[in-house]
């Protein structure tokens, strides 16, 4: 049956067929269904983003002669500077040359800094650092790359709406790394656009097995490992309390030695799908000296989701056994007494403190900000959700959704271990005459 497929097809149609099968294999990388302007793929380093753009522009303008109707037939190719489309785009090993079959690989015309295909459809190219360049020409698509490093991206992708004014329904393909930025998280807020996430590991068949094995070493478990690799577009609040560059900053890759370790519990007030999470935090102190030499460690983030009282309170005693803990603190501002009388039917002799809130989140947050701002504190890898959580803390409140449990645990595990040993270090003594 195989060889009688191959016998019906073409020269043309054999040619294409080593790049009709891979691209078949990349159906994670296919277009989404449904009415779409944008489509956002965002994705970390290597992960096959520029393969995914260059496949797509084939796809809205390859055809039989001449232009089939209702075919795109003239494309913006939007890039940070003309080299980087002229050599990432188009003649990149992943580019749109590349990627052509070639019976229906397209002509560079250079004079023109534009692509020709045989049906007739063309591509031209465009430099994000020169938005006017989008003033005047039209289009019915347009694929741009790396939008979220480019230094004049609001103003080259308002340019850019204006000039996709041609066809029915006019879509764009933005390929990019994420970053904070203003502009990429206005396209993904747009009801019209889409997104698709596409993580270093899913190409892994295309890349060098040395670069994962050192990008997961140097970066895994790190914000920055998130946004390079996993492609997550990591947002700090307006305001935040805590930053992502900070954070990244205070990493350190041994613990070290401690005098206290604590574990700090921010429990649930009910324990099925729908509730909050279980916070559970674990912090190392060295406190040789005077207060303003303790230096603290956050050595895991255990928080457990949709978790019932017996579930999270085994999981903070485990929490407590792998690290040494001397102590294990939590809040009891919903459970009261409950709390203690839980965690005591698994174990009966832990060293257990209850603390209550009487400030709100953000007065108890604030001074435990202030020790990372003096550089007090450090991170191990892998405490991603937490520093989530710690960069939509802002003076306001909490700017995410749910409660921030993670960093209420934080906040505790630091006050136990710095801020209120710290005070008491620090008061008068009074001296009496006798």
């Amino acid at each position: 049956m195989q060889e009688k497929f191959l016998n019906e097809l073409d020269e043309g149609a054999l040619l294409a067929l080593p790049y009709l099968f891979e691209f078949w294999a990349m159906d994670h990388q296919l277009p989404p269904e449904g009415d779409w302007r944008s489509w956002v793929i965002m994705g970390g380093r290597g992960a096959g983003k520029t393969r995914a753009g260059a496949e797509w522009v084939r796809r809205q303008v390859e055809g039989n002669l001449p232009l089939d109707p209702g075919r795109v037939h003239r494309v913006a190719l939007v890039g940070e500077t003309i080299e980087q489309v002229r050599e990432v785009m188009i003649f990149g090993e992943s580019g749109i040359l590349a990627c052509s079959p070639p019976d229906r690989r397209p002509e560079w015309r250079a004079t023109r800094k534009m692509l020709e295909w045989p049906n007739g459809a063309t591509a031209q190219i465009f430099s994000a650092s020169e938005p006017e360049g989008l003033r005047g020409p039209q289009f019915d698509a347009a694929w741009v790359d790396e939008l979220a490093k480019w230094k004049k991206a609001g103003d080259t992708w308002d340019m850019l709406q204006f000039a996709l004014r041609l066809g029915d329904a006019p879509q764009v393909v933005v390929t990019t790394t994420p970053r904070n930025v203003a502009v990429l998280k206005g396209i993904l807020a747009s009801p019209s656009s889409v997104v698709t996430h596409a993580p270093t590991e899913a190409n892994r068949a295309n890349l060098a097995s040395s670069f994962l094995e050192e990008v997961r070493a140097r970066y895994a478990g790190t914000r920055l490992g998130r946004q390079e690799l996993d492609g997550v577009l990591l947002e700090d609040a307006e305001g935040a309390l805590w930053r992502s560059g900070d954070l990244e900053a205070c990493r350190v890759e041994e613990p070290g030695e401690f005098s206290r370790v604590v574990v700090a519990v921010d429990p649930p007030v009910t324990g099925h799908a729908g509730s909050d999470e279980c916070g559970i935090v674990v912090v190392g102190m060295r406190g040789e000296g005077a207060p303003q030499d303790w230096r603290a460690v956050v050595l895991e983030d255990a928080s457990v989701s949709a978790a019932s009282p017996l579930v999270w309170a085994q999981a903070a005693l485990d929490a407590m056994e792998r690290h040494g803990a001397d102590r294990l603190v939590a809040e009891v501002n919903q459970g009261g007494d409950l709390v203690e009388s839980v965690i005591r039917q698994i174990d009966p002799l832990v060293s257990y403190r209850g603390v209550r809130a009487s400030r709100g989140k953000v007065a108890r947050a604030e001074p435990v900000a202030a020790l990372y701002e003096q550089g007090r504190v450090a991170h191990l890898r892998g405490l991603s959700a937490l520093e989530d959580q710690m960069c939509r803390m802002t003076a306001r409140g909490y700017d995410g959704k749910g409660s921030p449990d993670r960093v209420d645990a934080l906040v505790w595990a630091l006050h136990e271990v710095m801020i209120e040993p710290g005070a008491k270090w620090m008061r008068p003594r009074v001296r009496t005459l006798g």
